[in-house]
Parts: C-alpha cells; structure tokens; sequence
C-alpha cells in the first residue's frame, strides 16, 4: 500500500507543476496588447484607444462635421439621463472595460453610442495592424451589428473636437 502511495506523489508533483504551467502559459497568451491610437469609426469620429488598468478603453478624439456650426451633434443630446446632455461629445469615454481574450481580441465590454444614447455590449478583434472589427450588440452578439475601426495616421486628424 504504502509503494502505490509513494509512487502516486511524484505524479500529483508533475501533475500539479503541468497544470501550473499551462495555466501561466494561458495566462500570457490572453493579454492582448491594447492598440493604442486613434481609430476612425463609420467616418463620422475618431476613438482615442488606451489602456485602463490592463483593459482596453476608448474616449472621442474628434468628430468630423458635416453640418454647419449650430446644427452640429456635438453635446450627448440623445443621453437618456437629461443631466448629461450638455456634456460635450470630445473626450467622452465610450468603450469601457474590455478585456483580452487572446491574441488581438477583447470581450466584455460596453459600448456608449451617442447616436442613439444606447450603451451595447461589444467584443473586438483585430484584423490587421490597421484594422479592427467590432461587434456591438445588445443580448446576444448574434442580434447586433459588426463595425470596422481603421487606424487613422499620426498627424492626421480631418475632424475636430
């Protein structure tokens, strides 16, 4: 009895050191490098991307304008809470609290749309260096809408906050 007990503790010891290592090595592979930078987002504004204590956020780096000055979106007018209306759209966090899933993926976050005043669930991947796909959804992802974020030049800013 005693010989299958002694021989078990050096595999539980493997077993155990095995299982430590793969999960630090799982550990490594899900942080996933924030993309720093700003990102145009259907043409109409730029997301500044940042790291916020290991997760991925994003606030309004500039709206580009098409209407003229008094006819512009530029305060958070559809808010659902009528004190945050006046409160000015550049600057504003929009994506909060995304976390890395692999490789060039966050999930988990949320997604504040001025346009409708709507927060959204969303996940991210990326597809090239210049390119992300968000999905941004309410409930399932399956009932939402997939957006490309493209990675705008330094410099290079056609908007203005």
């Amino acid at each position: 009895m005693w010989g299958v007990a002694m021989e078990a503790r050096p595999l539980a010891v493997a077993l155990s050191l095995g299982i430590a290592v793969w999960l630090a090595s799982g550990a490594a592979t899900a942080q996933a490098v924030v993309p720093e930078g700003q990102w145009l987002i259907d043409g109409k504004a730029a997301v500044q991307l940042y790291d916020c204590g290991g997760l991925l956020c994003g606030r309004i780096a500039w709206l580009v304008f098409h209407n003229p000055p008094g006819q512009r979106f530029d305060h958070d007018k559809r808010n659902p809470n009528p004190a945050l209306r006046p409160r000015p759209l550049c600057g504003l966090t929009i994506l909060r609290g995304l976390k890395p899933d692999g490789d060039g993926r966050w999930r988990g976050g949320s997604f504040y749309s001025p346009s409708d005043g709507r927060t959204y669930r969303v996940s991210m991947q990326m597809k090239s260096a210049d390119t992300i796909s968000a999905r941004f959804f309410l409930g399932a992802p399956i009932f939402g809408k997939t957006k490309t974020l493209t990675r705008v030049p330094a410099g290079a800013a056609p908007g203005e906050c």
